[in-house]
């Protein structure tokens, strides 16, 4: 405790650091004020049956945690920032199969600002095809609506796209001008603001069903403990190449060369969440069009597939998607062609492998390597929520044991302590940690 004082004593007298936590602090406030401005035209009393569709709906239960149940309050940020993330995935994808995006990622600085506006740009167009099927979502749920059905439209549709903008804008604001990752804290917020309401839940259920009471809710947060724990572990987990530089000594020969040694940090988990947020996207699209289409009674059985989040053969074809799409994104993430080449070009090598192509083929195979327990482990963290449901686990509680809000959470909170502890040890202040540094970061940023 007497540490933990010291540490925030140490915060609060780096004005620049004190400066950014409030001013990051006060933005995602105005975001959490926003998730409960109801949108115009509606009869807030009226949200029963749409909040009662997020608790029921896998998919909307899902993305109304990620906005922090702004979704489920018919907000003016009901959308929130995902599809600024879909957009950022989609630009991400676009940069393997087209020349000219991925010749923005060899243009620096000039090139990231071009990516970030065709995000943005494609945020505002993703907006605008989903607000109105949020409205109709609205309209099916029997809202009542207290304007004409037109003004309702126009202003619903205006409304949720500039509600994505502002929401996009708080983000880039906070990574500029604040701490950590904007957009991975606007979804952290979010997901934490759903934590006291689930695990109020739980608790009121394991006492008056009487089905364990006290002391099985606290083994379950025990549990939870635990998993957060193994996901530190995944994200902050890496496998060390060493690696030799040669320099030449000034004024001698060429055969007198010092070298210095270093290494190449690969980490286990390079693809961070977007695997799972990938792989749901898959699950949820079948589901999704045979409820619009009407068609969920002739198909029973791909209902029981994909939208049975519990089921076996779900979280089975979960995991193998995830498993899949973690090599798929890792090997966008790191190119050990360039790795190699630019090894080469700095003077160093591995040692026992030739420069060039060996030593792409060498940090591939090792890359290889250690992937896949960093995507079978990933894959088990993913379907842990539906043991928990198994276990007799309320399903908003049950998503805080693992999956997307778990990882992003965690990752997130590493992420901007790690930038927090980089201030206090260039102010010659000891760390967060007693000992050692904060490793690891979180592999989920979203912003180009």
């Amino acid at each position: 405790m007497k540490k933990f004082i010291e540490v925030l004593k140490n915060i609060w007298n780096i004005e620049e650091l004190r400066s950014k936590i409030l001013l990051t602090l006060g933005l995602l406030f105005v975001y959490r004020l926003g998730s409960n401005v109801v949108l115009p035209g509606i009869d807030p009393d009226s949200l029963s049956a749409l909040q009662q569709q997020t608790d029921d709906n896998n998919l909307l239960g899902i993305l109304n945690a990620f906005t922090g149940g702004a979704f489920a309050n018919a907000s003016v940020m009901a959308l929130g920032i995902m599809p600024y993330i879909s957009a950022s995935i989609v630009i991400q994808l676009l940069g393997i199969a087209v020349p000219s995006i991925q010749k923005l990622d060899k243009e620096g600085e000039s090139g990231r600002r071009k990516k970030n506006n065709y995000t943005r740009i494609l945020t505002i167009f993703i907006t605008l095809a989903q607000a109105p099927g949020y409205l109709a979502n609205l309209i099916a749920q029997q809202v009542q609506i207290t304007i004409s059905p037109s003004t309702f439209w126009f202003l619903g549709i205006l409304v949720l796209v500039t509600g994505t903008i502002f929401a996009m804008w708080l983000g880039e604001r906070i990574t500029d001008k604040g701490i950590g990752n904007g957009i991975s804290l606007l979804i952290m917020i979010g997901i934490i603001a759903t934590l006291p309401q689930a695990f109020l839940q739980e608790l009121i259920t394991k006492i008056e069903n009487q089905t364990g009471g006290l002391p099985l809710f606290l083994i379950e947060v025990a549990a939870l403990f635990v998993v957060i724990l193994f996901s530190v572990a995944l994200i902050s987990a890496t496998r060390k190449i060493p690696v030799q530089y040669a320099k030449r000594v000034a004024g001698g020969r060429m055969a007198d060369t010092q070298l210095s040694r270093s290494y190449i940090p690969l980490k286990v988990n390079a693809a961070g969440v977007m695997p799972i947020i990938f792989a749901q996207a898959i699950m949820f699209i079948p589901i999704t069009i045979l409820t619009y289409a009407g068609a969920t009674d002739n198909l029973g059985w791909i209902v029981s597939l994909f939208g049975n989040i519990s089921g076996f053969w779900y979280n089975f074809l979960f995991a193998v998607l995830i498993i899949l799409f973690t090599y798929f994104y890792t090997a966008i993430q790191i190119n050990t062609n360039q790795m190699a080449d630019d090894l080469k070009r700095n003077g160093g090598f591995i040692p026992g492998i030739k420069p060039g192509k060996p030593t792409a083929e060498y940090i591939d195979l090792i890359l290889s390597r250690i992937t896949l327990p960093g995507a079978i482990f990933l894959a088990i963290i993913a379907i842990l929520p539906a043991f928990a449901m198994q276990a007799g686990v309320t399903t908003q509680f049950a998503y805080f044991y693992g999956g997307t809000s778990l990882l992003i959470m965690v990752g997130v909170v590493i992420d901007t302590l790690q930038q927090i502890e980089s201030y206090l040890l260039a102010r010659h202040y000891d760390g967060l940690i007693q000992s050692g540094r904060i490793r690891g970061r979180s592999s989920i940023s979203v912003e180009q």
